[in-house]
């Protein structure tokens, strides 16, 4: 009896083991996307580490906001880590409420994402969203986003569509966030006025002596969360990736620093990354909580022979 037992219970573990992990070939390669934001750079050169260090390859492309939604619904991206809440709230509603994108769950809490001054244009009264068109003038009437289709370009887009703040009249810059950082240095270089799009983390909010505007949080809220999502089904086709994906949360700290190092020292996201976690192991604990290799290995052994 004891030996049939025996037997039995090695079965089961067994059989649970396989169903841990991803034995599936749409499983091997997990898609993810980056809209060229640093801060999903280095979420995204996390995520990378660890899965390929459980045996997935990982592919990561530059995709407008836009389309990486479509692309969760189409299945042509699996996961997405930076969907920045309420800036991102139209495609909530649009993607994620019906049921055609799957939110995994919160990575980030404690976000701020709005408008922004520097410290200069702060002292001189420019405090809220309403003290903008005091000084159209200074400003010349320009106000520095990021990629075409950002959601946040979206909001000030209808700010200015709907003459709110009396903001009528104003033109949104578009660019990249490294032009709009560029253009943000030769203004304060010249300590002209200027407004832009601000977020934390980041490694600006370092670099530059900063503000950000309130009387926004109609559009951006006051205070906010990322949220990681997947396409619909992942989870049930390729538990041990979303269970890894699903148990990465982040701090402000952790980014910063990963954002700074690849500023500071001019590495690759994936070399600040692995650094930042080879120098705190201890968060591996709950990051890999429930997750087997691909295989259904042991899954600290195997990151930790990689770091």
């Amino acid at each position: 009896m004891q030996k049939f037992s025996t037997a039995v219970l090695a079965l089961a573990l067994s059989l649970g083991t396989a169903h841990a992990a991803d034995g599936d070939a749409q499983c091997s390669t997990v898609k993810l996307a980056d809209p060229g934001w640093s801060d999903i750079a280095s979420t995204n050169a996390v995520a990378r580490l660890l899965l390929e260090s459980l045996g997935y390859q990982v592919k990561i492309d530059s995709l407008a906001v836009p389309i990486i939604y479509g692309g969760l619904k189409d299945g042509r991206v699996d996961a997405f880590l930076g969907n920045w809440m309420p800036a991102q709230q139209g495609f909530h509603d649009k993607f994620i409420a019906n049921g055609d994108v799957h939110r995994l769950g919160r990575n980030l809490e404690g976000t701020e994402f709005t408008l922004a001054v520097p410290d200069y244009v702060w002292n001189a009264g420019v405090k809220d969203f309403a003290d903008l068109q005091k000084n159209a003038d200074k400003f010349d009437k320009k106000l520095y986003g990021i990629g075409s289709g950002a959601p946040a370009n979206l909001s000030l887009k209808e700010i200015i569509e709907k003459n709110d703040f009396e903001l009528g009249q104003w033109k949104l810059i578009e660019s990249s966030e490294q032009a709009m950082l560029a253009q943000v240095d030769r203004a304060v270089k010249k300590q002209q006025f200027i407004t832009f799009l601000g977020w934390t983390p980041h490694p600006m909010n370092v670099k530059l002596k900063m503000h950000y505007l309130t009387g926004g949080e109609k559009w951006f809220g006051s205070k906010g969360d990322v949220y990681t999502l997947t396409r619909k089904g992942y989870p049930q086709a390729c538990p041990n990736a979303a269970k890894l994906l699903s148990n990465l949360t982040f701090t402000l700290d952790m980014e910063n620093s990963i954002m700074a190092e690849v500023v500071d020292k001019k590495v690759s996201f994936d070399e600040a990354a692995r650094g930042w976690v080879k120098a705190h192991p201890q968060v591996l604990d709950a990051w890999l909580a429930g997750v087997t290799t691909k295989a259904g290995g042991e899954s600290q052994a195997a990151v930790k022979a990689k770091l």
